[in-house]
């Protein structure tokens, strides 16, 4: 349920106005990965909460979240729980005390901002 919530309302799949099946078919194949990577991070984070970050992310992933908040790039690499919490507070999620963990929305909008931030640091010339 929570995959084709974030399939159909975070990568909003029924807008698509796509020509062809074939080219539904690409990016059914496409969104149905990023759906997939955005439950697998929640999930994970969850139940995981003390993996290393880069099992999952890049380390520009983690990192431009370090860098949208503003605050201190970590030496070492940050747990999964630390980076995904980061990373949805790019999103909209808050963090306060009684608010458990984030959700997918809050996932899904903050690795936009993410993902954004991964490719002007890379055209800058910082990473790779």
């Amino acid at each position: 349920e929570i995959f084709f919530n974030t399939l159909k309302s975070g990568c909003r799949v029924e807008s698509l106005q796509l020509a062809s099946m074939e080219r539904i078919e690409r990016a059914l194949a496409l969104y149905l990965v990023v759906s997939w990577r955005i439950g697998q991070l929640m999930r994970l984070g969850r139940a995981c909460p003390d993996w290393d970050a880069e099992l999952l992310l890049s380390r520009e992933e983690w990192q431009a979240a370090w860098i949208l908040a503003r605050k201190p790039v970590p030496q070492q690499t940050p747990t999964l729980r630390e980076a995904v919490r980061m990373i949805a507070r790019q999103g909209g999620f808050l963090g306060r005390k009684g608010d458990g963990e984030p959700g997918v929305k809050a996932i899904w909008n903050g690795l936009q901002k993410i993902a954004a931030c991964v490719l002007g640091m890379r055209f800058q010339g910082t990473y790779g």
